[in-house]
């Protein structure tokens, strides 16, 4: 029934602003083709001084960012040149394909005035076609994206192919990303017709054959089982997965399917090769000194 139960692991982005890991495990290192997940918050704001929130200018290859909020807002700069603020309910998808930057403020009067922060983020892997295309970025509104609603069930699909629905977000392999909340006692199953499919619980509890599975751990299903997820609780999930693309390595914030262009992508970030966003150049994260190889535990990195 379970392939694994990953236990979300604490994890330092900036001083003050620690997450709880889901992915890369040291036994599980992606899901379909998501490799990277973190879950920031909640947060309240006031705690913590706004400026050690902020993600300053770093680098990616190889991968697709996708930020989803459920509360609070980002404000979003990179390479190409956008700035875009995300806001809960929307998808920021940026494709780093052969190399972007980009940063990510906490700037909002309002928020920092009281408000609560709180987000997911993963990282999806590019086939290895795509690996070392243009760089792109794109976001998706709340309303542009699907919602389904049944009897204690609300789901939004935020990317890929789901119980009948197709996102507008465009993506280059196979997959789906489902934000779902059910009520105490409400039964759901997995999206089925993908090799690969986990599900996240952010808030809440579940119960699969029997056994109660709390809050900040990842439930990887095995191929071809089609589980009853009944909520214990008020429960929020976020459901992940799609087919697998080959094994990948990463390191800090870089993905590849070869291990000399993680070396390259070291290089080309030191030499300052990738550029940084126009409207914010005035400091950046250097490269992390490198203590372990390309294909080693979980990046040392931000969260996106």
């Amino acid at each position: 029934m379970l392939d694994i139960v990953i236990e979300s692991r604490q994890a330092e982005i900036t001083s003050g602003f620690a997450v709880r890991r889901i992915l890369p495990y040291q036994l599980r290192r992606m899901v379909g083709p998501f490799i990277f997940m973190d879950h920031g918050g909640p947060i309240s704001i006031p705690k913590v001084a706004a400026t050690n929130l902020d993600v300053l200018p770093h680098p990616h290859i190889g991968l697709s960012t996708v930020s989803y909020l459920f509360s609070g807002n980002v404000t979003h700069r990179d390479s190409l040149g956008v700035e875009q603020i995300i806001r809960p309910g929307e998808v920021n998808w940026m494709t780093a394909g052969k190399g972007i930057s980009h940063s990510e403020r906490f700037e909002d009067p309002a928020m920092l005035a009281g408000g609560e922060l709180e987000m997911i983020q993963t990282w999806v892997a590019l086939p290895e076609k795509d690996e070392e295309g243009d760089p792109s970025f794109k976001n998706y509104t709340a309303e542009q994206l699907p919602v389904f609603t049944d009897k204690g069930i609300w789901m939004r699909l935020i990317a890929g192919d789901a119980y009948g629905l197709t996102s507008n977000v465009n993506t280059t392999s196979p997959l789906f990303y489902v934000h779902v909340i059910l009520d105490q006692g409400a039964r759901f199953g997995l999206p089925t017709g993908h090799s690969e499919r986990g599900a996240y619980i952010a808030k809440g509890s579940v119960e699969v054959s029997g056994i109660t599975y709390n809050s900040g751990k990842l439930l990887v299903f095995t191929k071809g089982v089609d589980p009853l997820i009944i909520a214990k609780e008020p429960t929020t999930l976020m459901l992940l997965g799609g087919e697998h693309l080959g094994e990948r390595y990463i390191w800090w914030n870089f993905v590849s399917s070869r291990k000399e262009r993680i070396e390259q992508a070291k290089e080309d970030w030191k030499q300052g090769r990738i550029i940084l966003p126009p409207n914010d150049n005035h400091e950046f994260i250097p490269l992390p000194l490198d203590k372990s190889k390309p294909a080693g535990g979980p990046p040392p990195g931000a969260l996106s």
